[in-house]
């Protein structure tokens, strides 16, 4: 039995095949956990959601930014980015069952010292306060006025958490941290139109796994979202995005002995 996480996918459905493959995953008694954004971007995101599905319970996923969007795009709640390639999703015939599925799964899994997000958590966080408000988030997008969840919460602002926020402003920052967040201030305060590497993070603001005093130190974090950063392994952290989608790499790590593999995506190069 091992546990094994993968970076983000984004309909490589070819790679991730290839990266099962030289891990010699059994499904029967081995689990893996993907960071999020299973699909969009690249070529097969049907093949690939239905594969995650396929899998059960030997298959955990968080939600991704991606995932959101593709979530919001189908409720006719935002419209298609140049580049979105999940039409496929939204014409199979099965298409409800698959969007159903996926907006029922988590910002966070724990286990153990483990946990895992797609893009970060914000510093003042305990991983106790971390679960909690993604479980807030999760209520919302499983209820049954999950449309009017996905109307609200997408943007940037608020920029920061403050115990004090209410309503679709609380959830937007939470959702923005778990999924979209790779700089912010001491404080706290997110900035999103930076994507660089670490080393190009604005003035005043840093990567949010570097802050000091980062409350959820203490878990071995595993997150996705940075292509830009390539692979990071630190004993409390794996960054796992080892872009992909760009022709980079795909990336899994098992948890059980910090053994890394990965596979050359070139085929998958978007253009």
């Amino acid at each position: 039995m091992a546990t094994y996480a993968i970076g983000d996918i984004q309909g490589c459905y070819s790679s991730f095949m290839t990266l099962l493959d030289e891990m010699e995953f059994n499904p029967h008694k081995d689990t893996i956990w993907l960071t999020g954004d299973l699909v969009n971007r690249g070529p097969q995101s049907l093949e690939t959601l239905r594969t995650v599905i396929q899998l059960g319970h030997a298959a955990r996923t968080v939600l991704g930014n991606h995932d959101l969007h593709l979530l919001g795009v189908a409720q006719g709640l935002r419209k298609f980015h140049p580049g979105d390639t999940f039409d496929d999703i939204l014409s199979a015939p099965d298409s409800h069952e698959l969007l159903d599925w996926l907006r029922h799964q988590p910002l966070l899994i724990r286990e153990d010292r483990f946990a895992m997000i797609h893009a970060g958590l914000l510093p003042q966080w305990s991983m106790e306060e971390a679960a909690t408000y993604a479980a807030e988030v999760e209520t919302a997008l499983q209820g049954k006025e999950f449309n009017e969840f996905l109307s609200q919460v997408f943007g940037n602002e608020p920029h920061e958490w403050s115990n004090e926020l209410k309503g679709y402003e609380r959830l937007r920052v939470i959702v923005n941290a778990f999924t979209r967040l790779r700089f912010c201030t001491p404080a706290g305060k997110m900035e999103f139109a930076h994507k660089g590497d670490a080393t190009q993070a604005p003035p005043g603001f840093m990567p949010w796994f570097d802050i000091p005093g980062r409350r959820s130190i203490r878990h071995t974090l595993i997150f996705g979202h940075w292509s830009t950063l390539g692979l990071i392994v630190r004993p409390n952290l794996y960054g796992l995005d080892t872009g992909c989608l760009w022709g980079q790499s795909l990336t899994a790590v098992c948890l059980d002995n910090g053994k890394l593999f990965a596979v050359n995506c070139a085929s998958e190069r978007k253009a």
